[in-house]
Formats: structure tokens, sequence, C-alpha cells
């Protein structure tokens, strides 16, 4: 009787099970699969802080991420305007109506630094171009000859500013009532009259393009001449409605968080008509 070699190392169970070994691809699909599971791909362990914020998925950084990506939009377009401003805030809301239509209550201004974008015939020393000169250089902003500017009201730092047109330009000691001024607008008053004729100082007459008067005569801002010093911006561009979103947090943040009073300077942002 024959049977197997007791050295034959291939004699026996050929059914038995040696050692299972992985082939190339089932090691690259072990691999996917590890890849694929887990809490993220990106760690900070293995990629570095900076990596992981900008590439994990985690709820609250991705909120972060997001809110921080809007910020910094803001801040690039914020850069942009006062760039092209050059004064700081460039933009400014409308309060009250003075102004309309050309300019109504809740509209948003930008504005600029009166010496930029200057007209041909810009008074000496400004780039404020006045409603006398800009209806011979035919210069108009706002439906009317001549620039919007926004000014300080007797200088101070403590009042709301104003944007109206400026009308003219007067010496100091002009007497500007009987002179330069249409009658309409001081109620056929003489310079004996009004407080501020003759002219203290160089400067602009001003009124707002909806107001009966000057502002130096009883014209609702209740200022003398203004002062080149004074003037802080020209209008140039008007985006309706949008002020109301400022002027919603004004009067939210002023009135109930924040009062101001009269001992504190006003928003440069929230202009008076």
């Amino acid at each position: 009787m024959s049977g197997p070699h007791s050295g034959d190392p291939d004699a026996g169970d050929s059914d038995s099970e040696g050692p299972d070994w992985d082939g190339p691809d089932d090691s690259r699909r072990n691999a996917e699969r590890t890849t694929d599971t887990g809490d993220g791909d990106v760690t900070i362990e293995d990629d570095g802080i900076v990596r992981w914020f900008l590439g994990t998925d985690d709820g609250t950084v991705v909120a972060v991420r997001d809110v921080l990506s809007s910020v910094a939009i803001v801040a690039v377009i914020a850069l942009v305007l006062f760039a092209i401003s050059g004064i700081w805030p460039p933009l400014v809301a409308v309060e009250s109506g003075s102004m309309e239509p050309n300019m109504e209550r809740g509209d948003l201004i930008f504005v600029v630094d009166d010496d930029r974008f200057a007209g041909d015939q810009a008074t000496d020393g400004t780039g404020v171009v006045t409603l006398e000169d800009g209806q011979n250089a035919d210069h108009e902003k706002f439906g009317q000859p001549g620039d919007v500017i926004v000014f300080k009201p007797d200088g101070s730092e403590y009042r709301t500013p104003i944007i109206h047109r400026a009308h003219f330009w007067v010496d100091e000691g002009e007497n500007w009532v009987d002179t330069r001024a249409n009658d309409e607008y001081v109620a056929d008053a003489t310079c004996a009259e009004v407080p501020t004729c003759p002219a203290p100082h160089d400067g602009f007459v001003t009124k707002g393009d909806d107001n009966s008067g000057y502002d130096q005569y009883h014209g609702g801002a209740g200022t003398t001449v203004v002062h080149p010093d004074w003037v802080t911006g020209k209008a140039m561009i008007r985006v309706p409605w949008l002020g109301h979103v400022r002027l919603f947090f004004d009067s939210l943040f002023g009135g109930m968080i924040a009062p101001v009073s009269f001992s504190q300077p006003a928003s440069y942002g929230f202009l008076s008509l």
C-alpha cells in the first residue's frame, strides 16, 4: 500500500488556507477607504493650523470663515472708496429734506475731499464751484449749477454737519446782502438787518435747494459765512434709500445704547439739512 510521501511539502489537504496577502490594488483601495472615513481629511497635526482653518468642514469654523470673508470684502471696498474720496467716512446719510428733490431723506451720498475733481471755475484756494460761477461754466451737480458741500456750521465740532449748495463767495467785510444776494432769499432785508453782513471773514454763502432763504439768513442751518476750513467734503454721487440703513442704526444705537448729548461731537455720517 502506498501513501503520500512524508517529505513532500505539497502533500495534504489542497483546500487548506494560507496567509491572505493583499495585492497592490487592494492596498490602494484600503488607503482610499481610510482617507474617506473619520472627521475630515485636513488635520492640524498633519497640515498646520492655517491650512486646517481654510480647508476644514467643521461647521463652526466654516461660519467664522464666512464672516471673516465678508468683513474682508467690506474692508477692501471701504479702502477703495477712501482712496478715491480722500476723506473718512466717504459715505454719509441725509437726515432731512431741505435739498429736495435733488437729495431726499434716506439718500446715501458719496463725498470727496473738496479739492478733488474740481471744476474749471473753482474758487481760488478751494475745489468748490459756486452756483454763481457754475451758471457761467455749465457746471451742474444734483440738478442745479454749483457744488453741494458738506460743512461744519460755525466751524463747530459739536453740531451735525450740513450738506447744502454753495451759492457764492464773499470776502471779509463785504456787504454781500446788498451786492450779491438774491433778494428773494433774504426777504428784501438790508445788510444792517442780517447778522452775518458784512461778512466776518472770507467764505461761502450757502442754501438748501428747498429752503426759502440762505443759511446765513434764517435758512435753517444757523451758521455764519462758511469759512473754507469748515468745508469737509463735496457731494458727488447720490444712492437713493440706502441711507435709511445708517439712519436706522444711528437712531437704534444712539437713542437706546449710547445717547448723544449736546456735549458730544455729532456723527459725521448723519447729516442735517
